[in-house]
């Protein structure tokens, strides 16, 4: 069974940067966002079931889920939230087990930005956080999303609180500074925390 390190971090915070500095070593990733986005694709069971209950208005011309549309939805109507919750945690946990425990590598990162919030540290050896400041999360998301910052505000607001996350961290990279700067800083991390990581692996493996 690979180690497995839970990596998360609020919007913004740069998950993906870290999570590509950990490929270029050849570590392997399993991403809860890419799985959530799979079990409601065009044709899928799942996906049926949400136009059963929202209407096919829910649906973009493509017959493709109109995410953004959802999302609004979802966001002012807990009912909704809990309905949708109830009917895509179960499945996505499942896939995400599953894709798990095929990987045959030392370990494996698990790109999971709700990874608190859902539950899915019982899944995990280890978990790193990538740590921001609120004010870098909603400069960073704005920018890259298009999205105002009301809408982003919403968001973080819906995610667990910086304090929150930094409890459940075993290890942290903090991300704060500009990209440019920063990129060889955080190689130098990544590539202290990956023979870390080998090593707890191989502690893990012969215990």
């Amino acid at each position: 069974m690979t180690y497995i390190i839970g990596l998360t971090g609020g919007i913004g915070s740069g998950k993906s940067t870290i999570t590509e500095l950990f490929a270029e070593l050849g570590v392997p990733w399993v991403d809860a966002d890419i799985i959530a986005h799979e079990v409601v694709k065009k044709g899928s069971p799942s996906l049926a079931k949400i136009i059963e209950h929202f209407g096919k208005h829910i649906l973009l011309d493509n017959g493709e889920l109109n995410r953004a549309a959802l999302r609004e939805l979802i966001f002012t109507n807990e009912k909704e939230k809990n309905w949708l919750n109830d009917l895509l945690h179960p499945i996505i946990r499942q896939e995400i087990t599953t894709q798990l425990a095929a990987q045959t590598a030392p370990y494996t990162l698990f790109v999971a930005p709700l990874l608190i919030e859902n539950n899915l540290t019982t899944l995990c050896d280890r978990v790193l956080v990538v740590d921001v400041a609120p004010a870098t999360q909603l400069a960073r998301a704005t920018r890259r999303d298009h999205n105002n910052i009301k809408q982003i505000q919403r968001i973080m607001d819906a995610q667990v609180s910086r304090e929150a996350r930094l409890k459940w961290a075993t290890e942290v990279i903090n991300n704060d500074a500009n990209l440019v700067e920063n990129l060889l800083q955080l190689k130098q991390k990544v590539l202290e925390l990956h023979r870390f990581y080998l090593q707890q692996a191989e502690l893990k493996r012969v215990g």
